[in-house]
């Protein structure tokens, strides 16, 4: 009964079967109805500016485009001012955005520079063995690791193959840097990883909130455009009450995918480097702390800036002759950096993630802390209002009011729950303040 009423005030008839299903196949033809019907307010409106044009002169000419003027340069500062997910949501596009730089830095780096540098001799050309071994990777030696440069090695790490450990043992463990070509790949990678749930959600939310505000988040309109679109808001709402669960449930599954994403990516990114990125950051801050005699920097560690690189080919007997050579790895440089920074930001990010994975649930089984939130983040409307609105609807209802409100012009928004909050108490037949003992027992 209800969709054959908005349809018949919209000028288009149809059946009540019709109605019922555009309520199960979704919303878009109810945004249709509502961007139909604000073509005809704007229409409307036109109409009646220029009947007072007629009457009061150029002064209301004036004033209009003086509206026009502050609306356009509304708009001008606030291209992209539909907020459709929450600040955390919004920290994991920023990291994609991070990691993209971050690719792109390295990978000018590598094309412009020269990613590898081999001190070696000169039987060989330079450019064929630096390319032998930045695909074949280099190598240094972690016994060599604490010896003291210019005395018993070259350099940590770049030391004899059967080196002589401090203590008085020998080793030849031998760690391949095989990393090194492939850091731009995978933050780029990285980056596609932490952008698809906001993709995911862009597409789920099909502008909703767009398509709803109808451009009451500034409120420079006239009192009749005002009033016309605040009504055409409480018809949507009151018509869809109900309906919004699987669109909620969607961006809360984007946020779960999130939070797996980062956790995913610290196991990705310690695969990466043999597993030694799992505990980076703690080594780094219990190697700022420890004795500077028997300590080793994990950040050499992890990411060398000289190796070795050893070269075979033959003689002119035929033996196999064995080049070996010192290599200088510039762009290690730049990655311990990167990654010594995505080691505390994915640290920071998964917490966050976590915490509001489980403020989601907490949001989805209690309606006092949907009251509660509601009420502590807009406080122009009625705590009356608010209970009732959330025991006359589901979780779908409230995650789609709240996202209204974080857009809309405050006191609109105020105006629009009250109206809200005064149907479904009229429907019901209760009055606003009994709705609080029921909202308690649920």
């Amino acid at each position: 009964m209800r969709a054959n009423k908005l349809q018949g005030k919209s000028g288009h008839p149809s059946s009540a079967h019709q109605g019922n299903d555009q309520k199960k196949s979704g919303e878009p033809k109810q945004f249709r109805k509502v961007k139909k019907k604000l073509d005809q307010v704007k229409a409307n409106g036109k109409t009646k500016g220029a009947g007072r044009k007629g009457r009061n002169g150029g002064g209301q000419e004036s004033g209009s485009s003086a509206m026009d003027a502050i609306r356009s340069l509304y708009f001008f500062s606030h291209v992209n001012r539909v907020k459709t997910d929450s600040i955390v949501f919004r920290l994991h596009r920023l990291t994609a955005a991070l990691l993209l730089i971050f690719s792109i830095t390295i990978s000018t780096r590598q094309t412009v520079g020269n990613p590898i540098d081999c001190d070696h001799t000169r039987e060989i050309p330079v450019n064929v063995f630096n390319a032998f071994c930045w695909v074949h990777s280099t190598y240094f030696i972690t016994a060599a690791m604490l010896g003291l440069s210019g005395i018993n090695v070259a350099y940590p790490g770049v030391g004899p193959s059967r080196h002589q450990h401090p203590q008085g043992e020998h080793s030849s463990v031998v760690k391949h840097v095989k990393y090194y070509q492939w850091v731009a790949f995978t933050l780029f990678f990285q980056a596609i990883l932490f952008y698809t749930p906001r993709w995911l959600w862009k597409g789920w939310e099909g502008g909703k909130i767009h398509a709803l505000m109808m451009d009451l988040d500034i409120g420079i309109c006239s009192e009749v455009e005002k009033k016309q679109k605040k009504k055409l808001l409480l018809d949507y709402l009151w018509e869809n009450l109900k309906y919004h669960n699987w669109w909620a449930y969607r961006y809360y599954l984007c946020e779960v995918l999130a939070l797996i994403n980062v956790i995913g990516q610290m196991f990705l990114m310690n695969r990466f480097f043999d597993g030694a990125f799992l505990t980076f950051g703690i080594d780094v801050l219990r190697f700022l702390e420890s004795d500077q005699e028997d300590r080793v920097d994990p950040m050499i560690f992890v990411f060398p800036r000289m190796t070795k690189c050893t070269f075979y080919k033959y003689g002119v007997g035929g033996e196999v002759e064995k080049h070996d050579a010192v290599c200088i790895l510039p762009l290690n440089v730049v990655n311990e950096k990167i990654y010594v920074f995505l080691w505390f930001w994915f640290l920071l990010l998964g917490a966050l993630s976590f915490m509001t994975v489980v403020y989601r649930i907490v949001i989805i089984f209690s309606p006092r802390m949907r009251v509660y939130l509601l009420r502590l983040r807009f406080r122009l409307v009625r705590r009356e209002a608010v209970e009732t609105i959330v025991r006359r609807s589901k979780m779908g209802d409230w995650f789609l009011l709240y996202m209204l409100g974080e857009n809309l012009d405050t006191v609109i928004y105020r105006d629009v729950m009250h109206d809200l909050a005064n149907k479904l108490a009229s429907r019901h037949h209760h009055s606003v303040p009994g709705i609080k003992g029921e909202l308690q027992e649920a």
